[in-house]
């Protein structure tokens, strides 16, 4: 049994581990829960913008979709996992220093204090990191994606909670801060739409124009090389879409995989270009 005077240093040392101990623990644990939780995410089902292409194989896209949801999820893991640390040492040392006999009061006052001077004059990196939540929770854009933030344009290469880097068509990087983007453009999700105009003689036959650009609409959807890795759906021909004193115009509109319209509208006009001289219809000026 302990002596009288070794009693109080005793049980005052007892009390600061257990607190720190119990610290310890609920962090342990709050971090394996939060780990549990960003595992299911990012094993989580297809994105809902994949389950149109449910009857093609998996193929890069989804790979990659698949790849910036584990990364999304890591980062918020990451930054929960970092807030969980704050707020359980953070309490468990105002614990230890009560233990120690100080005030915490004027503490708590000054540290009141001087949150509220750090938020007035980090007020911009805090909306930049507040805007970079929101934008991983709702998965606005991701790294291999082109958007267009109104400042800037260009395939995402990477993603923080402050800024987003992009680098433009001419090769020009963009460090664009999160608070400072008030819309986005995304190009790379769901699908595309390639439009493809055909302008032909006004004193053409305008059936048989038409069947011929079913005819390459059909052709270019049943092609593998394009069907399983471009196309969503056939290439519709919505028949005549301007008429003018020199012209007709033919309108061909396609669903395609993001950033891929500019390829297959490409392939039309190849194709439109190859059958309409063979037809021997020429091609009008507009």
């Amino acid at each position: 049994m302990l002596p009288p005077e070794w009693a109080s240093p005793v049980a005052w040392v007892i009390s600061i581990a257990l607190i720190v101990v119990v610290a310890l623990i609920i962090r342990a644990l709050l971090n394996r829960l939060i780990d549990r939780v960003i595992r299911r995410a990012a094993d989580g089902v297809m994105p809902e913008r994949l389950r149109f292409r449910a009857a093609t194989p998996m193929d890069g896209a989804a790979a990659v979709l698949t790849e910036r949801r584990r990364q999304r999820a890591e980062t918020l893991g990451s930054v929960l996992s970092s807030l969980v640390t704050a707020v359980v040492f953070g309490t468990a040392g105002l614990m230890v220093l009560g233990r120690f006999g100080l005030d915490l009061a004027p503490i708590l006052t000054s540290v009141g204090i001087l949150g509220i001077a750090v938020g007035f004059g980090a007020q911009e990196l805090v909306k930049d990191f507040i805007a970079g939540m929101f934008m991983l929770v709702e998965d606005q854009y991701g790294v291999g994606d082109l958007i267009d933030t109104g400042v800037a344009a260009g395939t995402v290469e990477a993603v923080t909670l402050r800024i987003t880097r992009l680098r433009d068509v001419d090769g020009r990087v963009w460090y664009v801060r999160n608070g400072t983007i008030n819309r986005v453009g995304n190009e790379s999700q769901g699908w595309s739409r390639a439009l493809v105009d055909v302008p032909v003689a006004y004193e053409s036959d305008v059936t048989a124009v038409r069947e011929i650009l079913k005819k390459i609409s059909s052709d270019i959807w049943e092609d593998p090389e394009f069907r399983d890795v471009a196309l969503v759906e056939e290439p519709q021909v919505y028949g005549l879409e301007q008429i003018s004193a020199a012209a007709v115009i033919f309108r061909i509109t396609v669903k395609t995989v993001p950033t891929h319209q500019a390829e297959v509208a490409r392939e039309l006009r190849v194709r439109v270009k190859a059958e309409l001289d063979h037809a021997g219809i020429p091609l009008a000026s507009v």
